[in-house]
């Protein structure tokens, strides 16, 4: 969810890899349905609750599609995404002289814009954990691609470690949780803006495990997108040799995840399936196939921060109280067609947006926090146009 800064303060913004744009967006669209199908339908933690005893219905089959296909995978895609960005961005400021300095004031940028997302609009913000995480990975983005690897691979270590050995950073029991699910059921459904937010706010202790249990990944995750982008692979590998590595890391991620319930592959799945989505994805970009689609996604990719944010304004109207007081009441393909929904409006909001302007509003003010000066935000279309007309 980042554009991508230039080697020079005086021109901010190069060409764009309009390939990772459409990666972006496509993975914003599982991010938007597992965020609603688990943290806006119902209580976060219901998902650590015994699941019911139900006959199979439209409701189990798409939270099975879920599971199966995005859970894990979206985010851990996004992560991938978010590294390659730094590493991008990194290499575009070399010429300054001050590639730390940029990078640090974006990360801090984003820091305070994810905690504003978390304490007023949705607790359930991945902004905030991207941002210090980006700050733990800065320092490694010196090294080349081989050490990269090597450090991703640590801190991925150290996730599977910390999963498989007795830590302290643990949930409440069942008994708890089960009580807590129903009061977040009660208060979001019904309560007003003032109301939610207390309770959004007293359910910080309880998400704060949740992240810390996957920081580790986090990091791991956007070190790897930063080497894959050192590596090269994105633009100078055959697209034979893509499309293998796609369809390979997509059968295999699928394989892993199938057998989650008895070996520790769930760990990894997402991972590899991650790697598989983004390879297929940004293969398809780089090819005329659904040329009219791949555009909408792009366009969506590009404003990834906006669109983010959005969605979680226009979920908690859905869900909360204060608006149409869905929460705990919509099935799961109700959800499903609504994150579809939402998503196609998005993409055709972020085509008309970008018709008129370079950047989204929020990647905009996220680029002039960054730099500290206003950039003009003309899509170079219309700044064309009205040079044609000047002259």
């Amino acid at each position: 969810m980042s554009d991508y800064a230039s080697s020079s303060i005086a021109a901010p913004s190069a060409t764009r890899i309009e390939a990772i744009d459409v990666v972006r967006g496509a993975a914003l669209l599982g991010v938007l349905t597992v965020n609603l199908i688990t943290g806006f339908r119902v209580s976060l933690f219901t998902q650590f609750l015994p699941p019911p005893d139900v006959v199979a219905s439209w409701d189990t089959i798409a939270e099975r599609f879920v599971t199966i296909a995005l859970e894990s995978k979206a985010f851990a895609l996004f992560s991938l995404l978010f590294g390659a960005g730094l590493a991008i961005q990194f290499e575009r400021l070399g010429d300054t002289g001050r590639p730390d300095y940029f990078l640090v004031r974006r990360l801090l940028a984003l820091l305070a814009f994810g905690l504003l997302h978390l304490l007023f609009i949705w607790n359930g913000d991945i902004l905030t954990e991207y941002a210090i995480a980006g700050l733990v990975a800065l320092p490694f983005l010196r090294l080349s691609a081989a050490h990269l690897a090597k450090a991703a691979g640590l801190f991925i270590a150290l996730f599977v470690g910390l999963a498989i050995f007795p830590h302290p950073v643990k949930l409440p029991g069942p008994a708890e949780l089960q009580q807590h699910a129903e009061e977040a059921t009660r208060i979001y459904a019904n309560g007003s803006y003032a109301e939610t937010l207390a309770f959004s706010w007293s359910e910080l202790p309880l998400m704060l495990p949740l992240h810390l249990n996957v920081f580790a990944r986090t990091v791991g995750l956007i070190l790897l997108g930063a080497c894959i982008w050192k590596s090269g692979v994105l633009l100078h590998s055959l697209p034979q040799t893509r499309w293998m590595f796609a369809l390979g890391a997509t059968a295999l991620g699928f394989l892993l995840t199938l057998l989650s319930e008895r070996i520790l592959s769930g760990m990894i799945a997402p991972i590899i399936l991650a790697l598989g989505y983004g390879a297929f994805f940004y293969c398809l970009a780089n090819t005329s196939t659904f040329e009219r689609l791949l555009r909408l996604i792009g366009a969506l990719g590009r404003m990834a921060f906006t669109n983010y944010i959005m969605q979680s304004v226009a979920l908690t109207f859905v869900f909360f109280g204060f608006g149409l007081g869905q929460f705990g009441k919509m099935g799961v393909a109700e959800g499903l067609v609504l994150a579809f929904a939402l998503y196609a409006a998005q993409a055709a909001l972020s085509m008309a947006w970008l018709r008129y302007f370079r950047f989204g509003p929020l990647e905009w003010l996220w680029r002039v926090l960054t730099y500290g000066r206003l950039f003009p935000n003309v899509s170079p279309t219309r700044a064309a146009r009205s040079g044609e007309l000047r002259s």
